[in-house]
């Protein structure tokens, strides 16, 4: 039973730590390479949401990562492959997109929420009513 427990766990955790980069991906230039690993780094997959597109096995995130990868070797800039992917997709595509007007709801829903969440525990803890001058456990005790 553990040997199973810590195959689940190898297997788990390995398929955490795998890349999605297949090798026909890559690029055989080292140097474009390392410049695709760091626009990708920033790059959202927009199926998978919470991932880089080098995590994520969606199809599309395999078409970013080749889009990035042409544009690269076209001669483009990071900058210029950045401008085009958010273009192409809007800023949802970055991981930390900036804090503009399409994308200030990304940045200030969060907060909202948790000013929210403690003004409700606030009014919940008012509510409650409050304890008697008497600790109710020595009531226990002289009844007897």
């Amino acid at each position: 039973m553990i040997r199973a427990f810590i195959a689940v766990l190898f297997i788990l955790f390995g398929a955490a730590t795998a890349r999605a980069v297949l090798p026909g991906e890559m690029l055989a230039d080292q140097q474009q390479e390392m410049r695709a690993r760091n626009i990708s780094a920033n790059l959202r997959c927009l199926v998978c949401q919470n991932q880089t597109i080098d995590d994520s096995d969606a199809s599309l995130a395999k078409d970013l990562r080749l889009i990035v990868r042409e544009r690269i070797v076209a001669g483009d800039s990071d900058k210029q492959v950045m401008d085009f992917v958010v273009a192409r997709y809007g800023n949802y595509v970055l991981l930390k997109p900036p804090f503009q007007m399409d994308t200030a709801l990304l940045w200030i829903l969060p907060f909202a929420l948790l000013l929210i969440a403690l003004g409700l525990a606030y009014a919940y803890l008012r509510r409650l009513p409050e304890p008697d001058g008497d600790n109710a456990s020595d009531d226990v005790f002289k009844s007897e």
